[in-house]
């Protein structure tokens, strides 16, 4: 078959009796559990600072709460291609990864289903940085940098308690969280 598609009646039958001795059944078959299975949401987002420690925080135009740059990983992109790609479209500032901070799972929050955050080093930059932004004026309302206590004051529970355990406290390890806490053992 040229086509990776199939019609009704050949996934009827590949779930039935799959043929798993050729390509063309095993893709077949891939196909079909690919699309029963689950889909978690991914998050990408970037912890950008300046020398002194202060982190970069986005007032939203959808939210109370402001939030760390970044977005939702669209189908076959990276998470660390999507934060690039986030800070670059919402501030118009072109960062790179340098390394992960942490994976946080998130549990079913405001109505969201649960899912998993990828947080990443943007690095240090200087501090006239956000002074150069362009807004996407759709989703950012201004950036601002912020100290630990304006990161609790201004940001959800599960942010500021994630850059508290991993961000600011100096950790040099990539971290797995689970609700914005550490997980025993870890």
């Amino acid at each position: 078959m040229a086509s990776e598609e199939l019609n009704e009646n050949e996934v009827m039958e590949t779930t039935r009796r799959p043929d798993l001795e050729s390509e063309q059944g095993r893709r077949a078959f891939i196909r079909v559990l690919n699309a029963r299975m689950p889909k978690k949401r991914l998050i990408a987002q970037g912890v950008l600072r300046t020398e002194d420690g202060r982190i970069a925080l986005c007032e939203l135009v959808y939210k109370k709460d402001w939030d760390l740059p970044g977005g939702i990983v669209d189908p076959d992109e990276s998470p660390a291609d999507c934060v690039e790609r986030e800070v670059r479209e919402e501030l118009g500032l072109d960062v790179s990864v340098r390394g992960l901070l942490a994976v946080n799972w998130l549990p079913p929050y405001r109505g969201w289903d649960d899912a998993l955050l990828c947080l990443f080093d943007l690095g240090c930059v200087a501090e006239d940085t956000l002074e150069r932004v362009v807004l996407q004026r759709r989703e950012i309302k201004a950036v601002h940098w912020a100290d630990a206590e304006t990161i609790e004051e201004r940001t959800a529970g599960y942010t500021a308690e994630m850059l508290a355990g991993v961000a600011l406290d100096g950790r040099e390890d990539t971290a797995f969280l689970e609700n914005s806490a550490h997980r025993d053992g870890m």
